[in-house]
């Protein structure tokens, strides 16, 4: 399975290739970092983050995107704009018929470091070590796209099994109870 990891910012845009198997060791295809001015206007902006997410798309051909899920934040205007970058990474994968996955920060720190509270030096950490790279990948935004990356590969497997017992249970044939249709 290889797997695009985006980490959404309008200044940073972390992006991670991983591609592997639960169970296996998992391998690095590439991390980088989409930037863009912050002086810019936001559409201006916005467009450099999509052209940077489609030349990774184009380049490593993922079979997932896994974007990190927005979470309420003190500052609604890195909110909002991290918001805007994670729409244009899902635009991007909808476009190519690409399943995208969202992943919560702690659901990530939980997959790779074991707890949902880990800083993002425990998370860069156990990147480097999962993908037996020589140090952590710099800037932090890069590092957290390779870990939404593991993330999915690792929880892709149940999560499947999960969609198909709930697509099955849905098909089954309705239950009697108590003389009425449940």
């Amino acid at each position: 399975m290889r797997v695009l990891g985006v980490d959404p910012g309008l200044t940073r845009c972390g992006i991670g290739v991983v591609e592997g198997v639960a169970g296996r060791p998992l391998t690095m295809l590439g991390v980088g970092v989409v930037r863009t001015p912050a002086e810019a206007e936001v559409a201006e902006r916005l467009v450099a983050v999509e052209r940077g997410i489609e030349e990774w798309l184009d380049e490593h051909r993922p079979e997932f995107v896994a974007v990190e899920r927005v979470f309420s934040q003190h500052n609604v205007r890195t909110v909002m704009g991290t918001a805007q970058a994670s729409a244009v990474a899902m635009l991007c994968a909808a476009r190519r018929g690409l399943p995208v996955a969202l992943h919560t920060p702690s659901e990530v720190k939980a997959a790779v470091t074991g707890s949902g509270r880990a800083d993002k030096a425990q998370v860069g950490a156990m990147v480097t070590r999962l993908l037996r790279l020589d140090a952590p990948p710099k800037p932090a935004d890069a590092a957290d796209a390779l870990a939404l990356a593991i993330c999915h590969i690792w929880r892709a497997p149940a999560q499947n099994r999960l969609q198909q017992a709930v697509a099955r249970h849905r098909t089954a044939a309705p239950r009697v109870v108590k003389g009425r249709t449940a």
